[in-house]
């Protein structure tokens, strides 16, 4: 398993500026959409753990990535408490989000120099995931606790703060731009990259094509 420092997988995912996030049960489309947004730029991937048996689907995906993406950071989304973060880091997470801020989990992943990005919806559970060794913080969910406003309105009297918004981002220019601009250091992205029916057609290029289109964007804007 390819095993990449914190300060690599920190500064992948604010080079690149966007993290896909996506589940499904079937091992060979999740292998498929990651070689789709890797052939489209995508260096860091984050698998949402929405299932039943999600781990298995994950490990089979981490072991495609590293023979067929060089390269590619993989992570574990949607993890709620700690054993389920130890599970996936034990079979190869380079990096843990989740919906909500758990400071146990926070303990696992420093121990591991794993970065955790857990969700927050005010400036206090910023400030203390901040306090817990979280470097980034995911703003969950990013449109109804108050939209690019919100972020802007967060980086004035914290600068310092680095943010990825989940929840109501688009690959649309009129989006994406008013997310950076509002100050975000990187966007997750979920089911507008991936249209059901390229799901449902193995409509792969698609999905690269977006991913570029999408990149394309996020740098016009930075």
């Amino acid at each position: 398993m390819a095993t990449f420092s914190k300060l690599k997988v920190l500064n992948e995912i604010e080079r690149t500026g966007m993290v896909p996030v996506f589940y499904n049960s079937n091992a060979e489309i999740v292998c498929n959409v990651l070689k789709a947004c890797y052939n489209g730029g995508v260096r860091v991937f984050e698998f949402t753990n929405r299932g039943d048996f999600a781990h298995e689907v994950f490990e089979k995906a981490i072991k495609f990535a590293e023979k067929e993406c060089p390269g590619l950071i993989l992570g574990a989304g949607s993890i709620v408490d700690a054993p389920t973060a130890s599970l996936y880091i034990q079979l190869g997470a380079n990096f843990i989000v989740g919906p909500l801020f758990n400071p146990e989990i926070a303990k696992i992943c420093n121990r591991r120099l794993i970065p955790y990005t857990p969700g927050c919806g005010s400036v206090s559970e910023i400030g203390f995931a901040q306090e817990a060794g979280c470097d980034l913080c995911k703003i969950f969910p990013a449109g109804s606790v108050g939209g690019p406003s919100f972020v802007k309105n967060i980086k004035a009297p914290m600068p310092w703060t680095l943010l990825m918004a989940t929840g109501a981002v688009a690959p649309k220019e009129e989006n994406l731009s008013a997310w950076f601009e509002a100050g975000v250091t990187c966007v997750g992205m979920g089911s507008q990259l991936f249209p059901k029916k390229c799901i449902e057609e193995n409509d792969w290029d698609s999905i690269t094509a977006l991913c570029k289109k999408t990149f394309e964007i996020i740098h016009k804007y930075r």
